[in-house]
């Protein structure tokens, strides 16, 4: 369980297929406090510690991750935002992210905003998740709230902080994110698909 606060931004420094899998090492400034089995939050997809360097580790991303995610688009030296499980005793300053990525989006368009950055995203609207206007949607990682939501896409306002402290500063028009949709959101949507 993750809060969408990201804590720091890594850099993918090895990927190693093997068979279906796909081993990424990854270099961040948290790694020597990370321990084995140990769920980190890698652009919002839940992933395992398998192993740790001082300043790198492991995770390993199976087939189903890498077709549900893009995860697998992912080249040596990109960016990551990393977030480490929650506490049950400290704040949730985002709100509630499980680290299961529902679908990938497409980045239609960024544009600057007197100080801030507006994102829009299109996704397939035939998998049923939804957005609503002011509620909460977690991009690459990132608790966000929704200010212009569509049948398939919404838009985002993003502070100079989270611009400067995660991959969003990185993000351009043509670039695909991972989207995880509001858990209360999604259970309110499958029991209304099953009343009809």
């Amino acid at each position: 369980m993750f809060t969408g606060i990201i804590e720091t931004i890594g850099i993918v420094t090895k990927l190693e297929k093997e068979q279906s899998n796909l081993h990424l090492t990854i270099e961040s400034d948290m790694a020597s406090e990370l321990k084995i089995d140990q769920s980190v939050s890698h652009n919002g997809v839940c992933l395992t510690v398998v192993s740790t360097l001082e300043n790198t580790y492991k995770v390993t991303a199976i087939a189903e991750t890498l077709t549900k995610t893009n995860i697998g688009d992912i080249k040596v030296g990109d960016p990551v935002n990393l977030e480490r499980g929650m506490k049950l005793n400290d704040r949730l300053d985002g709100h509630i992210v499980q680290g299961h990525v529902d679908q990938v989006a497409v980045c239609d368009n960024v544009v600057q905003a007197n100080g801030s950055w507006v994102f829009t995203f299109s996704y397939d609207e035939s998998l049923n998740n939804i957005t609503i206007e002011k509620g909460s949607v977690t991009v690459n990682g990132v608790s966000l709230t929704v200010v212009d939501s569509k049948k398939h896409s919404f838009s985002v306002a993003i502070i100079p902080y989270t611009f400067e402290h995660t991959t969003f500063k990185y993000i351009k028009s043509g670039d695909s994110v991972n989207l995880e949709f509001d858990v209360i959101g999604k259970y309110v949507k499958r029991l209304f698909l099953n009343t009809q």
